[in-house]
């Protein structure tokens, strides 16, 4: 599995999407897969700012619920024990977002990675029309964003999904690529001005090779709005 197919999963497992049992074996594969374990400790990062991505929506009452009480909370004991770098994460905790990046950095260092990973200027979970979460976008802004599927989507064969965003009234939406499937992409944007808190993005169903006249034309599969990373 690549990294963005694992990413991906970590998403979902994060998000509560899967099953019971598929769910069980993932948490229980977080003690002795190192890579399984950054994976999860990457998305629970992005995935704190999702209570302030979007408007309520009918039918994500009951997904808020059981995401909210845990955002920002850490499990503590009432003496705290030498932390090393296997058990960094444990299963179904999460931390304040400075100590999970000094955590993501260590795990960077014992798994041979990248020292130093940009942050993306806004982070969009992408909701469908009942309010479930089917993608985020991670937009680092200089041409450069990124969107990976949370949830299954139904695309026709003779449709593909096209990711949007609306930078301004003035300059109307523009695409930010045409997709080839459900996985994760680093999409190709032009040019545009740095992404702002609230900047809209969707994605829509659009002939084979993306919209013909430049602008959404199909249906609207999943919206949402962006939360600055820089003040998580």
């Amino acid at each position: 599995m690549n990294r963005d197919d694992l990413d991906a999963r970590a998403d979902a497992f994060v998000l509560g999407l899967l099953d019971e049992r598929t769910e069980a074996e993932l948490e229980a594969s977080l003690a002795d897969d190192d890579a399984w374990a950054a994976a999860v400790a990457r998305a629970r990062d992005r995935l704190l700012p999702l209570d302030m991505t979007a408007a309520e929506l009918p039918g994500a009452t009951r997904l808020w619920e059981g995401i909210a009480p845990r955002l920002g909370q850490v499990e503590t004991s009432e003496k705290a024990a030498p932390v090393s770098a296997n058990d960094a994460r444990p299963p179904g905790r999460w931390v304040p977002a400075g100590m999970a990046a000094a955590i993501g950095l260590l795990a960077g260092v014992v798994l041979g990675g990248s020292w130093f990973e940009p942050d993306p200027v806004v982070i969009a979970v992408l909701l469908d029309e009942a309010g479930n979460p089917t993608a985020i976008v991670e937009d680092y802004g200089a041409s450069d964003a990124r969107i990976r599927f949370v949830a299954g989507v139904d695309v026709p064969d003779d449709r593909q999904m096209q990711v949007w965003t609306l930078p301004s009234v003035d300059l109307g939406p523009v695409s930010l690529g045409v997709l080839t499937g459900a996985g994760g992409a680093d999409l190709d944007p032009p040019r545009l001005p740095t992404p702002t808190e609230g900047q809209l993005y969707e994605i829509t169903l659009e002939p084979l090779g993306g919209s013909p006249t430049g602008r959404p034309t199909g249906a609207i599969l999943a919206k949402g709005l962006a939360a600055r990373q820089d003040e998580i």
